[in-house]
């Protein structure tokens, strides 16, 4: 099995509170999978070790179920709402640690009504994807980032810490299982969605005693109703999504329940997303649930691709870091990690320096941006033939990496 190194670079950066920006130029178990950092985007912080005492895929017990559910038409499929016959689940307990993994019947979860998750967010999740190709083989993609950004996660909960390459065992057992919900198409995919809990059984704001991790499988096609056409986004500085010394580089839940009023509100205003601002200078920070790019000719004149930097405030997308990795690799124009402002953009607007700007995710892939509403004026951003063609390109050789038309050390076989 390929292991996923995940390296960015060389480049040891440490932050201040306001740095202009950072660039770069230019139950058998097949094989043993490696775990390691990977640089500064998703990595595995000190403190965070894999637990000695975590739970073990040797030790996983197998539930088959005795009916199974109808595949959906994958044309009519909304994002989310289907879940194959089986989930994983893993207890803990502070007294007892890791118990055995199990795979079981999908059902419901039956909970003390204290639950910690419940009244005091003690959560988190993980989102991934399966993907069938056209040899008929289904791979995972880069799944130890997605491993070692939940254990980060999961540190900033004070859930307890896990063994992240069993984790992902366990999940590849899960996928074998119920295998045949992977779609046979290159336009779907199965959507894996690693989820923990403090399951502690007292009031009281504190550490969690109980907790369970499950994971639940949902084959899904496009995440956005419009398909890969361009999104609107709705921009405003009145609501935010994150703030320093908070949890916005953590994937929480309390991150996206306290978003949905502001995307209730966007939608009002004929837009399909919001772009999250940040500070007075109206800072330039996430896209709905993704990472946002702008490939444009900056300040100097210069092309280039530029992100928010990982400041505390931005989630580390496994898409974004990989999109910073390809585009690196091809040397072809600047690529940075900066602040963006919306004053940055519209004067790269009103002068023509704006190429593309796209926000990126596991669900989306990559989602053209079309047109940005802020201040009660309608920014049109370029978008040749709804797709344009930096997104156009990433998309290509991120799902041609996913689907197993290029072959990459990325992806992972189950």
């Amino acid at each position: 099995m390929s292991s996923d190194p995940g390296v960015i670079g060389q480049c040891v950066v440490q932050w201040r509170l306001r740095c202009p920006w950072i660039c770069w130029d230019g139950m058998e178990i097949v094989g043993d999978l490696e775990c390691r950092g990977s640089g500064d985007d998703v990595s595995t912080s000190k403190g965070m070790e894999d637990s000695i005492h975590s739970f073990k895929v040797a030790d996983l017990v197998i539930e088959l179920s005795q009916t199974h559910k109808a595949k959906p038409d994958l044309t009519n499929l909304v994002f989310g709402t289907v879940f194959s016959d089986h989930m994983l689940t893993i207890e803990w307990t502070n007294a007892g640690g890791w118990q055995k993994p199990h795979i079981k019947p999908f059902g419901n979860l039956s909970l003390h009504p204290a639950s910690s998750a419940m009244h005091y967010g003690v959560q988190l999740f993980e989102g991934m994807k399966a993907y069938r190709g056209a040899d008929d083989k289904v791979r995972l993609f880069r799944p130890m980032l997605n491993m070692n950004r939940m254990a980060k996660s999961a540190e900033r909960a004070c859930l307890p810490a896990f063994d992240r390459a069993e984790l992902v065992e366990c999940i590849r057992r899960l996928v074998q299982v119920d295998l045949e919900w992977v779609p046979q198409s290159d336009s779907a995919s199965l959507y894996i969605r690693p989820t923990f809990l403090g399951t502690e059984r007292s009031l009281g704001v504190k550490k969690p005693s109980h907790a369970l991790l499950y994971v639940i499988l949902s084959p899904v096609g496009s995440f956005f109703s419009t398909g890969a056409k361009p999104v609107s986004l709705w921009a405003d500085s009145k609501y935010i999504r994150a703030w320093r010394g908070g949890t916005g580089d953590c994937k929480r839940g309390g991150n996206y329940g306290a978003s949905i009023y502001a995307q209730h509100e966007a939608v009002h205003y004929g837009c399909q997303q919001v772009l999250w601002l940040y500070g007075d200078d109206h800072q330039i920070t996430e896209v709905g649930t993704m990472n946002m790019f702008l490939f444009w000719n900056n300040e100097k004149g210069e092309e280039e691709l530029a992100t928010p930097p990982l400041d505390g405030l931005i989630l580390p997308g496994i898409t974004r870091q990989s999109i910073l990795e390809l585009t690196r690799k091809w040397g072809e124009f600047k690529v940075c990690e900066r602040y963006l402002t919306m004053a940055d953009l519209r004067c790269a607007l009103k002068e023509g320096r704006v190429k593309e700007m796209f926000g990126s995710g596991t669900a989306c892939v990559v989602s053209p941006v079309g047109r940005i509403l802020y201040q009660g004026e309608n920014l049109h951003i370029p978008c040749q033939e709804d797709f344009p063609q930096l997104a156009s390109r990433l998309m290509k050789e991120l799902t041609d990496i996913q689907y197993g038309r290029t072959q990459s050390d990325w992806s992972v076989l189950v």
